[in-house]
């Protein structure tokens, strides 16, 4: 191991710091050390290195393991690339549902501009047979439908939503066209509401709660299959904060 001869005419204090050379690195060491406080090599029992190796290091043992396939390595590396590459990307936003005002949403002011109709109609004809009363009649039953029917057609024109996986899109207005958008993460509480004639009709009106600064609560009047819209949304809701690490009830 190149180490340094002892002299047995040292008295024990001299033998104590008797050195020896590391054969990993050369450096000089106590020799009684069991490694070497430089390369860190283990000294004792260790044989020194063969003299017919030109680089002075220890024969290295033959591994039985396979070579690794170079194609393999190259297909793994392709595929962690890869998959770094698609949770670097955005999530694409996709459109889940797209609605408006029902008609359906009227059906309890059709029934009552109805009943009055019938009223007025029955009144005229036991009690009244005047004929300026009739003209009249017909005038206030005809602006009364048409009334209905401007209204059913500015809640159509006026109103549009649109849910994303992400965002929940309220456009309203004709001339004037305004469009809120509130993130899906920033909603807190979605409830839906409805009156007997609307059960009926297949309707109802749904109301969020949110975090967001432009619109803190929407109103969503008049929309079909109010129960499965609104558990959609939460459905939403709830995998948009999964994905972002958040509690169902934390904002």
């Amino acid at each position: 191991m190149g180490a340094l001869k002892r002299n047995p005419d040292l008295r024990p204090a001299e033998r104590e710091v008797t050195a020896m050379r590391c054969y990993a690195c050369g450096e000089e060491v106590v020799a009684e050390a069991v490694f070497c406080h430089k390369c860190g090599a283990r000294l004792d029992g260790q044989e020194a290195p063969r003299t017919d190796d030109p680089a002075g290091t220890a024969p290295v043992a033959e591994s039985n393991a396979p070579a690794a396939d170079p194609t393999a390595t190259v297909r793994l590396r392709d595929t962690v690339r890869l998959r770094q590459t698609d949770a670097a990307a955005p999530e694409k936003e996709t459109e889940l549902w797209e609605g408006g005002f029902s008609p359906r949403a009227m059906l309890g002011a059709w029934f009552i501009t109805a009943a009055v109709t019938l009223v007025l109609l029955a009144v005229w004809i036991v009690w009244i047979r005047v004929t300026w009363a009739w003209i009249a009649l017909v005038v206030f039953i005809l602006l009364a439908w048409t009334y209905q029917l401007c209204v059913l057609a500015y809640r159509r024109v006026s109103v549009r939503y649109l849910l994303t996986n992400q965002r929940l899109i309220h456009e309203h207005g004709i001339l004037r066209r305004v469009t809120d958008r509130i993130e899906t993460i920033d909603i807190d509480d979605i409830a839906y509401v409805q009156s007997m004639i609307e059960r009926l009709a297949g309707v109802g009106t749904i109301r969020i709660s949110s975090s967001d600064r432009t619109t803190p609560e929407l109103v969503m009047r008049g929309i079909e299959h109010v129960k499965q819209v609104a558990d959609q949304i939460d459905d939403v809701r709830r995998t948009e904060r999964r994905k972002r690490g958040l509690h169902i009830e934390q904002i």
